[in-house]
């Protein structure tokens, strides 16, 4: 958390989640999708992108995600998790049984899931070329994966499970975080039983999907939850910007270049999590976006409206028990409104908070009666709402109380 004399840290339009307690490490690297052809003239360049020491590359490249937190909103409960029966935990203590029993549960959970990954290859004008994963989560052609696997593609060829091949289209592009849904022309298809990134726990298994390196489809990797709401700064392949990815699961499943889109399931054999990054200067890290992140947009796809986000539109810096103190705030948790690096006020023009009259200073203690805090962030409070949902605010403001009642915005491309 900076100290009284810094900028605020969170930027409320540009990024989602609960930013970690810890500083992000530095040293994050991986090509976004596996390239199948190096770009005309360029192949030195190609070979060598995003491997640089020290560099932090994403599998997935989000899009306006900087320092700072998102109040981005969504809707939540959406495609609901599905039901399965629980597995039977081993009775005995001898390792051979607990050795079999984890073994089926992995060839159980992979026979759910398997069917709906699709290899997804895309094709450019300037001969970026590439591939990455994807999942079917609805069965009349809806497929969720990453933006950097389709952004910027001319065509899309999506090869299922059964090996048969569709055309595809990008149905949109989240402003929010590394997703997009693809559709294809196909109905009577395999879908993916989705779970909730809710409740992990440290040590669960996690197994992930994907088609590594282009060439090993179907590969399935496992390991546990190495961790939750985590923080890392990532940059693109060219390392021309640079981009701070929130709230991600951390899993030593192995993930690779290629990975990208595919599934993070659970034992259950649900999807938890969209595999998105991995360092290659360690071994046994990666990264996935929660599956509950995904779900609004899943959900928006499914009903024929466009993908969008909503907003407040503040900068603020996270309200902790020590800086309460050091700046004498009225409560010891909350998000500060505070004019942003470049001295801006606090409030976007134009936006929400602009319409509600909030102002700089304004700290925003709860949203709908929930208190902000570490494991309750702002953005986090506001994700499971649409554009144009109301949610009330509870202000302290110059030793007033105040209950705000804010008309969520759609968060700009751009911001």
């Amino acid at each position: 958390m900076n100290d009284s004399h810094d900028p605020p840290e969170s930027v409320e339009v540009q990024q989602f989640g609960p930013a970690s307690n810890q500083p992000p490490p530095t040293s994050w690297s991986a090509p976004p999708a596996w390239p199948r052809q190096s770009p005309a003239g360029s192949p030195a360049r190609r070979e060598s992108r995003g491997l640089g020491a020290g560099s932090v590359v994403t599998i997935a490249l989000v899009t306006a995600m900087v320092s700072g937190s998102l109040s981005a909103a969504a809707v939540a409960n959406l495609l609901r998790p599905t039901t399965g029966g629980s597995l039977n935990e081993p009775s005995g203590t001898n390792v051979s049984q607990v050795h079999i029993d984890e073994s089926s549960a992995v060839i159980n959970a992979v026979a759910r899931v398997l069917p709906a990954v699709v290899t997804i290859a895309s094709s450019s004008s300037t001969g970026a070329n590439g591939i990455g994963s994807g999942l079917i989560f609805d069965s009349n052609g809806w497929i969720l994966t990453n933006k950097h696997v389709v952004n910027g593609a001319d065509q899309l060829r999506v090869t299922l499970n059964d090996l048969r091949i569709f055309s595809g289209r990008v149905y949109g592009i989240d402003t929010l975080t590394d997703l997009a849904i693809v559709k294809i022309d196909a109905t009577g298809l395999p879908a993916a039983p989705i779970g909730s990134s809710d409740d992990l726990e440290l040590g669960q298994l996690a197994i992930a999907i994907g088609n590594p390196l282009g060439t090993f489809e179907n590969t399935v990797t496992t390991g546990v939850v190495s961790g939750l709401g985590r923080q890392i700064r990532a940059g693109d392949s060219s390392s021309q910007s640079s981009e701070q990815l929130n709230h991600l699961i951390q899993t030593d499943a192995a993930i690779n270049p290629g990975n990208s889109g595919g599934p993070l399931i659970n034992s259950a054999g649900q999807v938890i999590g969209i595999n998105t990054a991995v360092s290659q200067d360690a071994q046994g890290i990666g990264f996935a976006i929660p599956i509950n992140v995904a779900r609004p947009i899943m959900k928006l796809a499914l009903a024929g409206k466009p993908l969008a986000r909503p907003w407040v539109g503040v900068y603020y810096s996270l309200v902790t028990p020590q800086t309460a103190a050091e700046k004498q705030l009225a409560a010891d948790h909350g998000a500060l409104i505070e004019p942003s690096a470049n001295g801006a006020s606090g409030v976007f023009p134009g936006s929400p908070a602009a319409a509600a009259g909030l102002k700089d200073g304004d700290q925003i203690a709860s949203v709908d009666g929930v208190a902000i805090d570490l494991a309750h962030d702002l953005g986090a409070l506001v994700l499971p709402h649409l554009p144009g949902d109301k949610v009330v605010l509870h202000i302290l403001r110059d030793g007033k109380v105040l209950d705000v009642t804010v008309t969520l915005g759609m968060l700009p491309a751009n911001p």
